[in-house]
């Protein structure tokens, strides 16, 4: 379908809410929750409202269960004038997408689109295709070679960036892990569509300029707040200051892991 022309603060309250019942059965061990080593980050941007879209949501969902790769979904909002306004939209991802055209020379955008690792675009319903370019990356020299580390132990959200050459933005994105809609209007009306990690929010923490760093999040930072979902961390480089390039290193903590 082509277009013609963060809260960190919420992320550390869930991940601590959802492993809270092991710290009160084990009060007097501390808790270590960690994030896996992913082999590549996915970026689908997709809409409710795209006709196109559900066999992408399906292959992103595929993704994020099958926990290979960073996967992030990113609701846009520029199809809600074809009669159904996508309950996860935001414009903040609209902007993403589009500052993604500008990095590629682009002077559209389309959905559903997937970008990898930062650095190219393919079809986000093509799930053959990402595998094999996310599997081919790494040997071209676009893979991820920063190693990216997030842990949660007792109170703290601990990040971990390893050494590497350049510069890049510490970038934490935050996202709802599962939700179903029933879609009522519009191209895709009639149909129940299940969608995982359709990012909320996303915020730059901190600078990594070749050498290791590590951020700590003390947990009288945090908002009460109870939600199932998770965080990425993105080492990304950055083209201008609002265009975004390669992803140097990833990783993604879940819900689901944070409580086990």
């Amino acid at each position: 379908m082509i277009m013609p022309r963060p809260h960190i603060l919420e992320c550390l309250a869930i991940l601590l809410a959802l492993g809270a019942g092991a710290g009160a059965a084990h009060a007097q061990e501390s808790i270590t929750k960690q994030s896996i080593k992913p082999k590549g980050v996915v970026e689908l941007f997709t809409s409710q409202g795209c006709s196109s879209c559900p066999p992408a949501d399906k292959a992103l969902a595929a993704l994020a269960q099958e926990g290979e790769v960073v996967a992030l979904s990113y609701h846009v909002d520029y199809w809600n004038y074809l009669g159904w306004a996508d309950t996860l939209a935001s414009k903040d991802n609209t902007d993403r997408q589009y500052a993604y055209a500008r990095m590629f020379g682009r002077s559209g955008v389309y959905t559903p689109q997937a970008v990898l690792n930062g650095r190219e675009h393919i079809n986000g319903a093509d799930i053959s295709g990402i595998r094999s370019r996310i599997g081919a990356m790494p040997n071209e020299g676009k893979g991820l070679n920063v190693p990216v580390d997030v842990e949660v132990k007792n109170d703290e959200l601990r990040i971990r960036v390893g050494p590497g050459e350049g510069k890049a933005n510490i970038v934490i994105a935050y996202f709802e892990r599962e939700r179903t809609i029933d879609i009522d209007k519009g191209e895709n009306r009639g149909k129940r569509v299940n969608y995982w990690h359709a990012v909320t929010d996303m915020e730059t923490i901190g600078m990594w300029e070749g050498k290791e760093t590590n951020l700590v999040l003390p947990a009288d930072m945090l908002k009460k707040k109870k939600k199932s979902g998770g965080c990425a961390v993105l080492l990304q480089r950055m083209r201008t200051a609002d265009t975004p390039g390669a992803i140097l290193g990833a990783t993604v903590l879940t819900g689901d892991k944070a409580s086990r």
